[in-house]
C-alpha cells in the first residue's frame, strides 16, 4: 500500500487566516495558515468560520517569501494524464499566487516594483509547461527503485520518501515538510514530461508510458548553466523512464542525460554560438568523480554516449571528457564518442544504427526491470546509458528514442505481445504513437532548458529529415538566439528564486535587481540603427552624382559596421544576464 496525500481541497480565506479543507471522503482535517504570523496548524472542519471566501483548489504547491511578505502558491486547475498502475497522474495546468498580506501600501515604490518583478519570476516558472503530480503514488522514483524499498520506506509520507532530485516544490514545501502532521496536505510535484498511451499490437492492448524527470539540482537555462557544480550535480540532468504495462506484467527501461560533468561554461555574448570555455583554475576530477560515484550508486554501470562534434569548438570538450574517464580508472564506466553531425550529415540518418549496433551487447547486458503478472521481479536493469550532446536536447533525444525502442522490442516479445520475428518498426500504428511521443518529450525538455521547441523532431516523428523540418529548425534557432541573449537572464533568476537558490531578504536595502547598465553601452545600439537607416536612405535618395551617393553610403555603412563590431566585441555587456545568484555555475 502506497502512502497518499489528500486529493481535493477547498480554500477558505478570511482577513486573518487561510483555511485549507481536505474534501476527500471521510476527511475532517483543515490546514490553518495564520496570515499575520505565518504559522501553520492542523484543525478540524468545525473550526472554519462561515464568513470566509471559499473556492476549490487542486493542491498546494507551497509557500514563499517575497518583498511584500509571505505568499501561498496553489494549483487551481489540473488535467488527467492517465493511470499508472491504477493511480491517477495529473498535470498541473494553472496556479495562483496569493499574498498573506492584504495590502502592499507599506512598501516604497521601489519595493513594490521589486515585488512585482519577483511575482513575474514565479509565474515565469509556473507557466513553463510540464508540472505533474500524483496524490497516491510516488512519481519521483523509477519502478526499480520502488521495488527495492524497505518496510520503513513504505511507512513514510510522499514528501519524506520522494527523490529530492526530482521534487520541484521541495523548497516551497519546507514549512509543511517540517511538520509531519501536515504531510497529507501536500505532494511532490515533478517537472519534465509524461505521456501515457493505450496501444494495440496483434489485437493485444497494452499501456505505453514515457516519464522524464528533470533534476532541480543545478537547474537553469542552457547557456548560463553548463557542466557541474562542486557537489557533482550536472546541468540539464533528466532521468527518462519508459514503462510498459500488459495484463498485470510490467517492464521499465531507464536512461539519463546530463551536461558533460566537468567545469565549463558558454556564456551568451551575442554571437550565434558562443565559444565554450573549460575552466582552468578548478580541479575537475573531484566534481567529476562525485558525479559518477552517485550515478553508479543509483543506476549501476554507466555507458557514456558523447554525441558532440569531434572538430571545432566542441572538440576540446570531447577530449577533456575522454581524458577524465580514463583518469578515473573505473571499470564500471565506459566512454563512447559518436560524432552525430558528421555521421548523419547530408541527411544520412540511417547511420545512427551504427551506434545502436555498437552498444547492443552492453544494452543486452544491462537488461531492464521486469515484473511478471504474479508480481514477481523477473529481471532488473544493471546499468544505464548516460547520453549527452552540448545541450543534451536534440541529438540526445534522437539516440535515446532508438535505444528505448530496442529495449521495448525485447520486452514486448517476452510479454507475448509481439510474435517471434516481428519488428516494432513494422507496426505502423504503434510506430506513429511512439515517434510522436518521443518528439513531444524532446520538445518539453527543450522548452524547459533552451526556451523553445526542439530541433530535429521531424526525424523523430517521421523517421525522415524533411526540408520543412529544416525551415522550422531555422525558425526555432532564431527564437533560441533571441531568448538566449535577451531574456534568459530573467529566466535563470526565476528558476533560482523558485528553487530557493536565492532567498528574498526584506531588510536588503538594495535588491540585486537594480544593477545599472553602463550608459555608453545603451547608446551604441541606437547609433547603429541610426547609421544603418541613413545608409539605406542614402541608397534610396541618390545624390546629384553617383560618387556623392557612394560617399554617403560608404560613410554611414562604415559607421554602422563599426558600431556593430564594438557591440559584438562587448557582447557580454548587452545580454540579459542573471542578477540574483552569483553561483560557481556562472564563470
Amino acid at each position: 500500500k502506497m502512502a497518499s496525500a489528500y486529493e481535493r481541497f477547498n480554500l477558505h480565506a478570511t482577513p486573518e487566516k487561510f483555511y485549507i479543507e481536505a474534501c476527500d471522503d471521510g476527511a475532517n482535517d483543515v490546514l490553518v495558515i495564520d496570515r499575520v504570523s505565518a504559522e501553520m496548524t492542523l484543525a478540524g472542519i468545525k473550526d472554519i468560520p462561515p464568513s470566509g471566501v471559499t473556492r476549490p483548489i487542486c493542491g498546494i504547491m507551497g509557500t514563499t517569501r517575497l518583498v511584500a511578505g509571505m505568499y501561498l502558491i496553489v494549483i487551481t486547475r489540473k488535467r488527467k494524464v492517465g493511470d499508472l498502475f491504477g493511480h491517477t497522474v495529473w498535470k498541473a495546468v494553472e496556479f495562483d499566487v496569493i499574498s498573506y498580506k492584504k495590502t502592499i501600501l507599506h512598501l516604497t515604490d521601489i519595493q513594490m516594483q521589486d515585488n512585482k518583478t519577483f511575482l513575474s519570476m514565479l509565474s515565469n516558472v509556473l507557466n513553463t509547461d510540464g508540472f505533474y503530480f500524483c496524490t497516491d503514488y510516488d512519481l519521483t522514483h523509477t519502478q526499480q527503485r520502488l521495488s527495492n524499498t524497505s518496510p520503513d520506506f513504505q511507512e513514510m509520507s510522499l514528501l519524506e520518501r520522494a527523490d529530492q532530485r526530482f521534487m520541484w516544490n521541495g523548497n516551497l514545501l519546507r514549512e509543511i515538510t517540517a511538520q509531519p502532521e501536515l504531510h497529507k496536505f501536500a505532494f511532490p510535484v515533478i517537472h519534465g514530461f509524461i505521456v501515457m498511451k493505450p496501444c494495440c499490437i496483434n489485437g493485444k492492448v497494452f499501456e505505453w508510458i514515457l516519464i522524464s524527470r528533470r533534476s532541480c539540482f543545478r537547474a537553469g537555462v542552457r547557456y548560463y548553466v553548463r557542466g557541474i557544480d562542486s557537489e557533482g550535480h550536472a546541468a540539464n540532468f533528466v532521468e527518462t523512464e519508459q514503462i510498459v504495462q500488459y495484463s498485470n506484467a510490467q517492464a521499465s527501461f531507464v536512461q539519463t542525460r546530463g551536461s558533460m560533468p566537468f567545469f565549463w561554461s558558454q556564456r551568451p555574448n551575442l554571437k550565434y554560438k558562443p565559444k565554450p570555455q573549460i575552466s582552468t583554475d578548478t580541479n575537475h576530477m573531484d566534481g567529476f568523480r562525485r558525479h559518477f560515484e552517485s550515478q553508479v550508486l543509483i543506476y549501476g554501470k554507466q555507458v557514456i554516449l558523447n554525441l558532440v562534434n569531434q572538430k571545432g569548438s566542441e572538440l576540446p570538450l570531447e577530449q577533456a571528457f575522454a581524458k577524465m574517464v580514463n583518469g578515473m580508472e573505473n571499470g564500471l564506466i565506459k566512454y563512447i564518442a559518436f560524432d552525430f553531425h558528421k555521421e548523419c550529415s547530408k541527411m544520412r540518418w540511417h547511420r545512427l544504427q551504427i551506434l545502436v549496433d555498437a552498444v547492443s551487447d552492453m544494452q543486452d547486458e544491462f537488461g531492464y526491470f521486469m515484473v511478471s503478472s504474479d508480481w514477481k521481479v523477473t529481471s532488473e536493469q544493471s546499468g544505464t546509458f548516460r547520453s549527452n550532446c552540448m545541450d543534451c536536447l536534440d541529438r540526445t533525444n534522437v539516440i535515446q528514442s532508438l535505444l528505448a525502442r530496442r529495449s521495448l522490442q525485447s520486452q514486448l516479445q517476452r510479454m507475448g505481445v509481439l510474435h517471434v520475428g516481428q519488428k516494432i518498426e513494422e507496426q505502423a500504428d504503434f510506430e506513429k504513437i511512439y515517434k510522436n511521443a518521443w518528439a513531444d518529450n524532446a520538445n518539453a525538455c527543450a522548452k524547459q532548458y533552451a526556451g523553445t521547441g526542439a530541433l530535429k523532431t521531424d526525424f523523430t516523428r517521421t523517421g525522415n529529415r524533411t526540408h520543412w523540418g529544416l525551415v522550422m529548425d531555422g525558425w526555432n534557432s532564431m527564437i533560441r538566439y533571441y531568448k538566449n541573449n535577451f531574456s534568459d537572464g530573467f529566466r535563470q533568476d526565476s528558476i533560482d528564486l523558485f528553487l530557493g537558490n536565492y532567498t528574498v531578504d526584506e531588510t536588503d536595502g538594495l535588491m540585486p535587481l537594480h544593477v545599472q547598465k553602463d550608459w555608453k553601452f545603451l547608446l551604441l545600439p541606437v547609433i547603429m540603427v541610426v547609421a544603418f537607416s541613413m545608409c539605406i536612405i542614402c541608397l534610396l535618395m541618390a545624390g546629384d552624382t553617383w560618387t556623392e551617393t557612394l560617399a554617403y553610403v560608404l560613410f554611414w555603412g562604415i559607421a554602422s559596421a563599426l558600431t556593430a563590431a564594438v557591440i559584438l566585441v562587448n557582447g557580454r555587456e548587452f545580454v540579459d544576464a542573471p542578477k540574483l545568484v552569483q553561483k560557481e555555475k556562472m564563470d
